[in-house]
């Protein structure tokens, strides 16, 4: 599976960003995707994920109620919409995938994307 991720860049605290994760390859094979985010000096942390069938979803405790995860099965893409965004959201957002696992834990995902770069300024 590959992943390719879209839609970073720069913005003011408060705006809005949607980024886009479009996989490839043996998609039939995915259960879950998800972002993860790192800041610079900083570990990379789970950001939200959602189970490819059944559409549940998992969101951090930092953006819950502002960042909502979502999937078109049909162009296997997943999004990120960032609403109400902090500088403190600034990071490289990556999108990942993995075939048994659905969760937050970092390591149990087997595909990540190259990432892309959110700023947002105060």
């Amino acid at each position: 599976v590959q992943l390719v991720e879209s839609g970073g860049g720069l913005v003011q605290a408060g705006g809005s960003l949607r980024l886009s994760c479009a996989a490839s390859g043996r998609t039939f094979s995915i259960y879950t995707m998800g972002w993860f985010r790192q800041a610079p000096g900083k570990e990379r942390e789970f950001v939200a994920a959602i189970n490819w069938s059944n559409r549940s979803t998992l969101y951090a405790d930092s953006v819950k109620g502002r960042f909502t995860i979502s999937r078109d099965t049909a162009e296997n893409t997943v999004y990120l919409q960032m609403n109400s965004l902090k500088p403190e959201d600034t990071a490289v957002y990556y999108c990942a995938a993995d075939s048994l696992y659905y969760g937050p834990t970092l390591r149990e995902y087997s595909y990540w994307g190259q990432g892309t770069q959110v700023a947002v300024s105060s």
